[in-house]
């Protein structure tokens, strides 16, 4: 049975969540409680699957657990629906969101957002940086939030019940992204949580009116990530990186002092662990990719990084015997 079968799933939602988030624990938590709730059909049916507001700086998963949550539920990464609301300041630009009336340029479009759910209805709706959307754009987004339909310019009615909204806003987090908390030993952790969930209340209170924010299901706070998370994210590339090497019979070995330099490269106090992914591909997929076009890798290969004398070296050696990828030291959440 269907039903059973998801109850067992959503029992499991933060470990499957935790599989692609690094960190970030009581926001998953919160997370999947809530949609729990709604899937326990604790919640009203008129209104989206749920609604949140995901805060925190840039690069420390918000997105990225967009993207798991959606590929959780509707088991498809691409029943994610992203809208920049950078490109939504304008008055004008609310009629691309939500479709133009008759007779204006545009009006056979349809709408960004009302197309998109009128064609994958079962999605995840991601809102980035919902501060910068033209106020006029919160009267039809406070629609969705408590009837979960909107009419489109065209009037066709939208239904969004089986929506999940998400809005993300660094609002609130300027002053606590200046110090690379990445890299000091803090306080303690859980006093600037709280101060940091604070502030961020405090400004969304300032930007957002209270109807609006009293509709969202969950406001969620997304710390800085520890140095240790950000080993987790390294470890997190060098696994799919070690799953793709996998295909050609080659293993690798990252040491400690590289994962260390990576980390160190790919953290930047603006934009979080985002530069993480192309240091990893940068600092070792690059060097490595040479080394095999060159015939210095071979198939069957074990590699092995190390950062040392201030650069990165690779080593390879013939794998013995066994087929399994060698062991390397990755956390077992990771």
């Amino acid at each position: 049975d269907s039903t059973e079968e998801e109850t067992a799933r959503l029992r499991f939602m933060e470990q499957a969540l935790h599989e692609r988030v690094i960190g970030q624990e009581e926001a998953i938590s919160v997370l999947s409680k809530s949609i729990r709730r709604t899937r326990a059909g604790l919640k009203d049916p008129k209104r989206p699957g749920g609604s949140f507001i995901f805060a925190g700086p840039t690069g420390v998963g918000k997105t990225e657990l967009a993207k798991a949550l959606a590929e959780f539920l509707f088991d498809d990464e691409d029943a994610l629906i992203t809208l920049d609301m950078s490109e939504y300041g304008e008055k004008h630009t609310a009629s691309r969101l939500f479709g133009a009336p008759p007779g204006f340029v545009g009006f056979e479009e349809g709408g960004q957002l009302t197309e998109k759910v009128r064609r994958k209805p079962f999605s995840v709706v991601l809102f980035d940086e919902i501060e910068k959307a033209h106020p006029d754009i919160f009267n039809s987004l406070l629609q969705i939030l408590e009837e979960g339909r909107l009419t489109d310019g065209q009037g066709r009615v939208v239904d969004f019940k089986n929506t999940i909204i998400i809005m993300t806003t660094n609002l609130g987090t300027k002053d606590i992204t200046n110090g690379p908390v990445g890299f000091q030993a803090s306080g303690n952790a859980q006093n600037d949580y709280e101060r940091m969930s604070g502030k961020v209340k405090e400004e969304l209170k300032k930007n957002f009116r209270p109807e609006f924010l009293n509709r969202v299901d969950e406001i969620i706070v997304f710390p800085h990530l520890s140095h240790e998370e950000l080993l987790q994210v390294v470890d997190l590339f060098i696994k799919r990186l070690r799953d793709r090497l996998y295909e050609r019979d080659m293993s690798i070995e990252v040491s400690p002092a590289a994962k260390e330099r990576l980390a160190e490269i790919g953290w930047d106090p603006a934009l979080g662990a985002r530069p993480l992914r192309r240091a990893v591909q940068h600092e070792v997929e690059d060097a490595m990719s040479e080394k095999i076009l060159y015939g210095e890798f071979k198939n069957g290969d074990h590699i092995t990084v190390d950062f040392a004398g201030g650069e990165f070296t690779f080593a390879a050696a013939p794998r013995g015997g066994g087929s399994a990828p060698a062991a390397e030291s990755v956390p077992a959440e990771v």
